[in-house]
């Protein structure tokens, strides 16, 4: 048996850039991995047993509707996998709240997998499955901060050393990512994304320039259907902290800062805004 760390991601910026003919947006980011995590085991059956998924989550689907189902039958149908596999996923990550919880489950399989058969996948390989599998499968493979873009499988890995201190509110209220980008469609916006500048600033460690291009082109058609996204940024705001923004397509909000007595005197606050409000740090 083997067991992989899911980690969770944030978007610090979130630009679309444009939509392919199948329907695909084209986005630009950059994402970063969160010490928050799930756990996937991945264990070799006997001959004779199928293949299974189980979930400590009941909320979880654990058949072809669940990420990780279709992990596994790509990497199955590609290399021809004959062995059974019991997946067994230990749930963190809270659902449709933007923090790639999906995505991380798929990754950690398919690295399981990788390691377990020893098939010795270059990172090409891996990306090229994963970003088959979900847009943010290709980034959570690795757990490095990164530029990305086109559809999830471009990658430019930062080498940003900063830590943060980061404070989790989500809602209990959720979002579907397909009716988010299909608001922000109808929406028409024009938000101003600058990924270069707010990449300049990881890498100068330039907090001020930091907080000013943290900006996700999805927040406006989330809040516009969920308004306590937007009460959670302004409690954030008002309590002084600067660096503050909605991950993916929500509903989690996050706060960076390295200030941990600040966070944990938010977190007290903001507990009455949802059942997942907590302190994690970037990886």
């Amino acid at each position: 048996m083997i067991m992989v760390k899911a980690h969770a991601k944030i978007n610090l910026a979130l630009k679309v850039v444009g939509k392919r003919e199948d329907g695909y947006h084209l986005l630009e980011s950059i994402m970063m991995p969160l010490e928050l995590h799930d756990r996937v085991e991945i264990e070799i059956l006997p001959k004779g047993f199928d293949s299974f998924i189980t979930c400590d989550d009941t909320s979880v689907p654990t058949d072809e509707n669940n990420v990780v189902h279709k992990a596994f039958a790509e990497m199955k149908k590609r290399f021809n996998i004959t062995q059974s596999f019991r997946i067994h996923i230990h749930k963190i990550i809270p659902l449709s709240a933007g923090l790639g919880g999906g995505s991380a489950d798929a990754a950690a399989v398919i690295n399981a997998l990788n390691r377990l058969l020893k098939l010795n996948l270059s990172e090409e390989q891996l990306i090229d499955i994963a970003y088959r599998v979900g847009a943010d499968v290709p980034f959570c493979l690795f757990n490095h901060p990164a530029y990305v873009s086109g559809i999830g499988e471009k990658l430019e890995k930062i080498n940003f050393k900063d830590h943060y201190h980061v404070l989790l509110i989500k809602p209990n209220e959720g979002l579907s990512t397909r009716q988010v980008f299909k608001d922000y469609d109808d929406m028409n916006l024009n938000t101003f994304v600058n990924i270069s500048a707010l990449k300049e600033a990881l890498i100068n460690k330039d907090d001020e320039a930091l907080a000013k291009n943290m900006v996700n082109d999805l927040e406006i058609p989330a809040i516009n259907s969920k308004p306590i996204v937007k009460e959670i940024k302004d409690k954030l705001f008002s309590m002084g902290f600067n660096k503050v923004l909605m991950t993916g397509s929500g509903t989690c909000v996050f706060c960076l800062s390295n200030d941990l007595k600040a966070l944990q005197k938010a977190q007290k606050e903001l507990q009455p805004f949802g059942k997942f409000v907590r302190i994690t740090e970037t990886l």
